[in-house]
């Protein structure tokens, strides 16, 4: 009889890594709540404004010789520009300098937060880009005009530039800063994670996160491995365009929600996961592959990191038998003992509550359980069959599968059989 389908979020089976500074908890709550394990690495740490010795001397420039135009870039960050402003004692002067200044909100939510001031936008992009900011102010003419750029966490070269060579001012005002995280240890392991494919997705909230996780694999030697697992087996998925930038100029295609806010960049890892995963059926059964568990019959179980390694390479050529020297290869650390292999094998067997799914083929190896309706399939496989120890004829021999032995242990080698029992 099969098991009862359980009940188990659109992401259970998944591990996600995180790479935001602020709003981590709240985006890993959402990934929770939908069944993903997280791995929390900040990429950065925000300098404290009331600490940024910068943004106090431009604060003091503006309101001493006021600005014709601000460039309003994050919410956070203009709010958190006047609460510092505030505790300066600069607050109700500036205020009063940016109550008869044209302003630019880039988005809705900064929109908010200069009506919140008492302020009023003059526009605000549909897109919510720069680039259409900039296109507008260049179209407006900036020549001899005074441009407050309040910046979103990492210079605007490009931005500022065009501005200067139309004959503009501008002063930059760094609201926050983002930099390296003091303890880099989090970032390794998640760095790591990555690497070994631990990971299914990583999210990015702001463009400096995925620029220092670059940085990080760059100063450590990796950065190429880095972009490989991007680029074909861990989906980086970016909060929106900008976030996307960094990763985008070093060839990986990234995934962004049609909103660029934290539910639907969590709605997208719904939809995608799941889409990515591998679904066979196997011994009766409904079996779908996910990053550290697999599904049967809708019923969830967790499965060891060596657990998935061996039923990873099964997968690769389903209802084919790979040799235990194969699977030996496919453990991480294993060294040369096979036994490794039986080992793993049967606490793989455990871990999925079903162990016809997986059949001991005598002195040869393993294979998955694959239905016949779908074994004819598998054996038109190219590929199957051309890597050492493995029998070209296994996915149509009709004697293996069966066998009412095979996959119990009786008359197979001790090693090979006693490890279906345990």
């Amino acid at each position: 009889m099969h098991e009862q389908q359980q009940e188990h979020g659109p992401l259970a089976g998944f591990t996600v890594g995180v790479t935001a500074a602020r709003r981590a908890d709240e985006l890993g709550a959402l990934l929770q709540r939908r069944g993903a394990a997280v791995l929390h690495a900040p990429a950065l740490r925000i300098v404290p404004l009331a600490d940024d010795a910068e943004l106090l001397e431009a604060t003091k420039a503006l309101v001493a010789d006021p600005p014709d135009t601000v460039v309003a870039t994050t919410a956070i960050g203009f709010r958190g520009w006047l609460e510092a402003a505030d505790g300066w004692g600069q607050g109700e002067e500036l205020v009063a300098c940016l109550r008869g200044v044209r302003v630019l909100a880039r988005g809705p939510k900064v929109k908010g937060a200069v009506r919140a001031a008492g302020l009023t936008e003059e526009w605000s992009p549909a897109g919510e880009s720069m680039a259409e900011v900039l296109d507008r102010l260049l179209d407006q003419g900036v020549a001899d005009r005074r441009i407050a750029l309040q910046l979103h966490g990492e210079p605007l070269p490009g931005f500022v530039e065009a501005l200067e060579d139309a004959g503009a001012d501008v002063v930059v005002v760094p609201v926050y800063r983002w930099m390296p995280p003091e303890d880099p240890a989090p970032l390794d392991r998640l760095l790591d994670a990555t690497l070994a494919r631990s990971l299914d997705a990583v999210t990015f909230t702001s463009a400096p996160a995925a620029a220092s996780l670059l940085a990080r694999a760059h100063g450590r030697g990796l950065r190429a491995e880095l972009l490989d697992a991007l680029r074909h087996d861990v989906l980086p998925a970016c909060v929106g365009p900008v976030t996307a930038v960094p990763l985008q100029s070093h060839g990986v295609d990234t995934h962004q929600p049609e909103r660029f806010r934290l539910g639907p960049l969590v709605q997208l890892l719904c939809q995608e996961l799941p889409a990515r995963a591998r679904t066979l059926p196997v011994a009766g059964r409904r079996v779908e592959i996910r990053g550290h568990a697999v599904l049967v019959d809708g019923a969830l179980r967790p499965v060891p990191p060596a657990g998935m390694s061996l039923l990873n390479a099964l997968a690769r050529r389903p209802g084919w038998v790979v040799s235990r020297a194969e699977l030996l290869r496919a453990l991480p650390g294993a060294g040369r003992d096979e036994h490794a292999v039986e080992t793993a094998m049967a606490r793989l067997r455990s871990a999925l509550g079903a162990p016809k799914l997986i059949q001991t083929v005598v002195k040869r190896g393993y294979r998955l359980a694959l239905d016949p309706t779908a074994d004819a399939d598998a054996g038109t496989d190219p590929t199957a069959g051309t890597d050492a120890g493995t029998d070209p004829t296994a996915g149509t021999d009709p004697t293996v599968g069966t066998d009412p032995t095979v996959g119990t242990g009786a008359g197979a080698d001790a090693a090979a059989g006693g490890d279906a029992e345990r």
